[in-house]
Formats: structure tokens, sequence, C-alpha cells
């Protein structure tokens, strides 16, 4: 999906002006060893699930989020996590200290880390003032 990786690029280059972020990508290999893969890349991060058993975020409840972790000193890094195509196990939805749910509908890869990246840089220029918002 051609679109949604130059959706990818744009909205990490948009977002690299508020905040450090990086992407990790692993191989498709299963609910199982992708969990095990998730889950120790992100060993030692605040971990958010996306999941469809996660909370509904809205934007200002993200904003909001966002706020409490720059205040919070015990959160250094947050680590969200999209899970592959069989989605999250029991185990990787246990370790982790949030779990939220982007859509109601379920949604390839890449486009729910469009969804997400975008989300945030909308996030991030909402605490600044700035217009993209409007």
């Amino acid at each position: 999906m051609a679109y949604a990786r130059l959706g990818i690029e744009e909205y990490l280059g948009r977002l690299q002006r508020y905040t450090a972020v990086s992407l990790t990508h692993g191989k498709e290999r299963g609910a199982e060893q992708n969990s095990v893969q998730l889950l120790a890349a992100s060993e030692g991060t605040y971990r958010i699930g996306l999941d469809e058993r996660g909370r509904d975020l809205t934007t200002a409840g993200l904003v909001e989020t966002i706020n409490r972790w720059e205040l919070d000193a015990s959160v250094k890094t947050v680590s969200l996590l999209i899970g592959g195509a069989d989605g999250h196990t029991d185990a990787s939805r246990s370790q982790c200290q949030a779990l939220w749910r982007l859509s109601s509908l379920t949604l390839q890869h890449e486009l729910a880390l469009v969804v997400l990246l975008e989300a945030l840089y909308r996030a991030y220029t909402i605490k600044r003032g700035e217009p993209y918002h409007r």
C-alpha cells in the first residue's frame, strides 16, 4: 500500500518537530511469535496495545494523555504496539499499561499506523496551539 507508506512518512516527519519518534517493524509470524517480538522490542517502556478490546480515544483525551506522560517522570518512552493479522495475544495485552482502540473497524496494519500517527500529530498541534486541527 504505497499511499499508506507515504502517509506514514509524512506524519513521522511532522511528528519529529514535537517529539522523538521511531518505528520498529517485525516480520509477521503469527500471534504468539508476534507477541514475543513486540514485548521484547518494547521492554522497559510504557506499553499501549492497539486492540479492538481497548478504550476508544478522543482527540481531547489523547492531548490529556500526552500531557500526563510529559509530567510523569516514570514515563520515559512510550511504545504503541500494533499487532499482526491475528491481533494481540492475551499475554501481550496483559503486559500493556493501556489498550486503545482506533476504530470499531478492523484496519490494515499500515493504514492503522497512518491513523495513529495523524492522531498523535493532531494532538501535538493542539497542545502547541497550532492551526492544523482547525
